[in-house]
């Protein structure tokens, strides 16, 4: 009996001075942070920032920003890179239990690129690439420039064009999307990231022709979930990223008509818009959306 407790009590000992060691290993250990830009201030999504000699990184978010944590003290070189973008690299020291920010700027790798670059076209398709490129599931993205140079009438129309996607049609135009072959209701829609449910009564599905193609700056497939999506979609789940203004007032305008001799003959029209701008001291997003069908 007194073997036992001399067991347990030599084990509890050993316990404490586990705990003391991973609290100051903890207490020894900073953070890196910052926002990564390009030369003329806008923020670039899907950055991969990492830091020598440790090899981690992370990945730039909607707003640019990083956060790299758990790092131990000491100095550490920090290299950004980013297609269509000169290489960066600067150096940071790291204390115990401070956080260390840096606002970096990256400028394009050649005159040629900045051509490239400043085009929206290629802007938009360079930065969906990047999405791609660092996302830790499989993911594929469709940029505004890219729906707006195809005939899309709604957001169906232009999903039904990536790899693995199919489209449920209803008098021709797409109305439902299945995800790799399987049923339309296993298959979920969110709008910047946030579930959106079904407006209609037992079902799960969501009819996609409802949404102009106009009132997103991109779509994303995903094919497979990650911890911080929701376990609903066994398909996959596709997300709509709004516009956001800009300094400058912006107006999208379309229109669509045609003719069938069914059922007696009728003519068909779509029209459908968006305005927005930044208004106010604080310069907060105002956008207005119409759509006639």
């Amino acid at each position: 009996m007194r073997r036992c407790i001399h067991s347990l009590f030599v084990v509890a000992i050993l316990f404490n001075l586990a705990g003391l060691v991973s609290a100051k290993a903890q207490e020894a250990r900073g953070t890196i942070s910052g926002v990564v830009k390009d030369s003329n201030g806008g923020v670039l999504v899907g950055a991969r920032v990492e830091i020598q000699p440790t090899g981690k990184y992370a990945v730039t978010d909607d707003q640019g920003q990083f956060r790299i944590s758990d790092v131990p003290a000491g100095q550490y070189t920090v290299t950004v890179s980013y297609v269509g973008f000169a290489p960066f690299s600067t150096s940071m020291t790291v204390s115990a239990g401070q956080v260390a920010t840096t606002d970096i700027s990256l400028k394009v790798a050649s005159e040629s690129d900045q051509m490239v670059v400043t085009a929206e076209r290629l802007q938009g398709e360079t930065e969906a690439i990047n999405i791609e490129r660092t996302a830790d599931d499989i993911v594929q993205v469709l940029p505004l420039k890219v729906i707006q140079s195809l005939p899309n009438t709604n957001i169906a129309d232009a999903v039904g064009r990536l790899p693995s996607v199919t489209l449920e049609r209803d008098e021709g135009e797409g109305k439902y999307v299945s995800i790799r072959g399987t049923e339309p209701r296993l298959s979920n829609l969110t709008i910047n990231g946030v579930n959106i449910p079904s407006p209609e009564s037992g079902v799960r599905n969501i009819k996609l022709d409802v949404i102009p193609a106009a009132l997103v700056d991109r779509i994303e497939v995903y094919k497979t979930l990650s911890a911080n999506q929701d376990a609903d979609a066994i398909g996959g789940s596709v997300n709509l990223v709004t516009k956001t203004a800009g300094e400058k007032p912006s107006v999208s305008l379309e229109g669509m008509g045609g003719y069938t001799p069914i059922a007696n003959g009728r003519w068909l029209d779509s029209f459908n818009g968006s305005i927005g701008r930044r208004i106010g001291e604080s310069k907060k997003t105002r956008p207005h959306v119409w759509r006639h069908k």
